[in-house]
């Protein structure tokens, strides 16, 4: 069974980069053929792909915020992380990583961490 977890700051404020870290167990961010995906949800609103890392560690963006995303990882923790420049209070938002067989498609997830954006 595999199992994500999102951990990272519980508040940033205006101007600064947002990181969160997806540590994955039950499954290795390098098996053939996965994607692992950030996805966030503000209040209110619907889900909102940003990204995601293959398993071959190729990177692919969402055009609206590939100016200021990277998704980067480290095998040997079996994680993967999100790094948000240059947010602005609109940014306040659940932030989920998932896996998926294509991308785009998800089938696990993890449970969310809320990120507020404030000064």
């Amino acid at each position: 069974q595999v199992q994500l977890q999102e951990s990272g700051p519980g508040l940033v404020k205006p101007s600064q980069t947002l990181s969160l870290t997806c540590t994955v167990s039950g499954g290795s961010i390098t098996t053939n053929y996965y994607f692992w995906s950030w996805i966030r949800q503000p209040p209110g609103k619907g889900l909102e792909w940003m990204g995601a890392i293959a398993y071959s560690g190729s990177t692919y963006y969402s055009p609206s915020l590939k100016s200021r995303t990277s998704i980067s990882r480290d095998t040997s923790k079996n994680q993967f992380t999100l790094q948000l420049s240059s947010v602005t209070p609109e940014a306040t938002a659940v932030y989920s990583c998932a896996r998926g067989p294509v991308l785009g498609s998800h089938d696990y997830w993890g449970p969310g961490a809320q990120v507020p954006v404030s000064s």
